[in-house]
């Protein structure tokens, strides 16, 4: 388990860096969709990220004027499987690809495959 040197602010830094490594033109194409960092999810509560919404893939006309689909990447969570800062690095860099993942429409069989797991 992961000692408090990473703090919340740190973390969510963390996030933002792993936003960064999304490339250009896919961040450039992600519409209507926040990233959020929070303790734990409420009833999962080893949940590691959780994307909510309508995959770019499934939107329609019906989608217009929609809440923003959410991203969340519990920290927590992640702080709890992590030994180090490196680890809290690279497991954030992975989650945040991950949930990205999910709101292009790419499932958890192909990210599997992908080695995004």
């Amino acid at each position: 388990m992961m000692d408090s040197r990473v703090t919340a602010g740190r973390f969510e830094e963390l996030v933002g860096e792993a936003l960064d490594l999304i490339p250009a033109e896919l961040v450039a194409a992600m519409d209507n969709v926040v990233v959020l960092v929070e303790d734990r999810h409420p009833d999962e509560p080893t949940l590691l990220g959780l994307y909510e919404g309508v995959a770019l893939t499934d939107r329609d006309s019906s989608y217009a004027g929609m809440l923003p689909d959410r991203i969340c990447v519990y920290r927590e969570a992640l702080l709890d499987i992590c030994t180090d800062e490196q680890q809290v690095v690279d497991e954030v860099a992975i989650t945040v690809v991950h949930e990205v993942a999910h709101h292009f429409g790419i499932d958890d069989t192909r990210l599997h495959e992908l080695g995004w797991a």
